[in-house]
């Protein structure tokens, strides 16, 4: 059985590195048009691997409900569903500092669609803001190519005032102002601890 995300892709087990480390000219010329999520990953991985940060994927909670047993050996699970709303997407440490931060992406090309979060996401980041966690958003404008890095805070204003009539997106030129655009390298994808320094 495959289990997904919410947003429908497969849950993949964090690869664990292994063997020799990547040099710091480590380029990985494969896998052209990556989802978001796949890039970042393979940033992540590089950035762990050469010592810079730790920083995952957190895995969705689920509750498995029915499993077969074919084998001795083997298990199949049958049935699971999800337990617990997932918070955000990422989270780890840099330079001592906790990252927690989401990532989406949209085809949009003139806002990013609020619908795209969810309340509970939205606590969850003011609560690790509220102990000195460095929270944001990795925002993916498809067809335009460009990446930002987008502060909670700035996030908040626009959740908030969705609530009480406001506008239910981003203006795109809102992001690509108050946002740091991000722009891939030949060594990782989404070089995203840069823009994170300028948060520091």
């Amino acid at each position: 059985m495959t289990i997904r995300y919410p947003n429908g892709n497969a849950y993949q087990a964090p690869a664990t590195p292994t063997g020799p480390k990547f040099p710091s000219t480590y380029t990985n010329y494969g896998k052209r048009g990556m989802t978001l999520e796949e890039e970042l990953n393979e940033s992540n991985t590089y950035y762990e691997v050469t010592g810079q940060a730790v920083v995952h994927k957190k895995p969705t909670p689920i509750k498995i409900v029915k499993v077969d047993y074919p084998k001795r050996s083997a298990a199949v699970i049958k049935e699971a569903y999800f337990s617990t709303a997932s918070t955000t997407d990422y989270n780890g440490v840099y330079q001592g500092h906790y990252l927690d931060f989401d990532a989406k992406e949209t085809r949009n090309k003139s806002a990013f669609p609020l619908k795209n979060f969810h309340q509970h996401q939205i606590d969850h980041m003011r609560a690790c803001s509220a102990q000195g966690g460095i929270c944001f958003a990795i925002i993916k404008f498809v067809t335009r190519q460009e990446v930002f890095l987008y502060r909670a805070t700035d996030l908040y204003a626009f959740w908030d005032a969705q609530q009480t009539g406001g506008r239910k997106s981003i203006p795109y030129a809102d992001i690509a102002a108050k946002g740091i655009q991000i722009t891939a390298e030949l060594q990782l994808p989404i070089p995203y601890l840069k823009a994170v320094d300028q948060l520091l």
